[in-house]
């Protein structure tokens, strides 16, 4: 729960910091770029300290190396977490979290069924756990589709504002 708190509480905070005038952070999909940011390095982070075995313990037995996979996820948080703040690397970061997620999202479902503990209480059940990540899916998509509509409309406005093509005239 602590990242959802986390996203909504930064996302919230920089929409405010938006309307008292921050010109940069008056738009949703800039502050909910921060939010994301902000959760992706929390739960970046406990892949290292803090909840690093109760991680490793909801990678499920089927998948190989969980510590690697614990790391390595870890590490792919992390960066992602640093694309959202970089506008050049925002739609890559915003699809490479959205797809760490649905990849991530069977560690969710073993950890629901198989009743493990995460940090000493016993893991949420699957249907919260599984609203929880749409959840965060859908921030993530919802930062990738306004990055991609923005990159659009920049685009059609730099065509519209440039000179037309000189006609081609044969030669000679």
């Amino acid at each position: 729960m602590a990242p959802l708190l986390v996203l909504v509480v930064v996302t919230v905070a920089l929409r405010a910091a938006g309307a008292a005038g921050v010109r940069r952070l008056r738009s949703w999909p800039v502050a909910l770029r921060g939010g994301l940011a902000a959760m992706f390095v929390v739960t970046g982070m406990s892949h290292f300290v803090g909840m690093r075995e109760d991680l490793i313990s909801m990678v499920p037995p089927a998948l190989p190396e969980p510590g690697l996979l614990v790391t390595v996820t870890g590490v792919l948080e992390l960066a992602g977490a640093a694309g959202l703040l970089w506008r050049r690397t925002v739609p890559w970061a915003a699809g490479g979290l959205s797809a760490l997620l649905v990849v991530m999202f069977p560690a969710n479902v073993y950890a629901a069924i198989a009743g493990l503990t995460i940090s000493g209480s016993p893991a949420m059940a699957l249907l919260p756990r599984t609203l929880l990540q749409v959840v965060f899916l859908a921030a993530t998509i919802a930062v990738l589709a306004a990055e991609v509509r923005r990159r659009r409309m920049s685009r059609a406005a730099d065509t519209a504002g440039s000179p037309a093509s000189p006609a081609l005239t044969p030669s000679g």
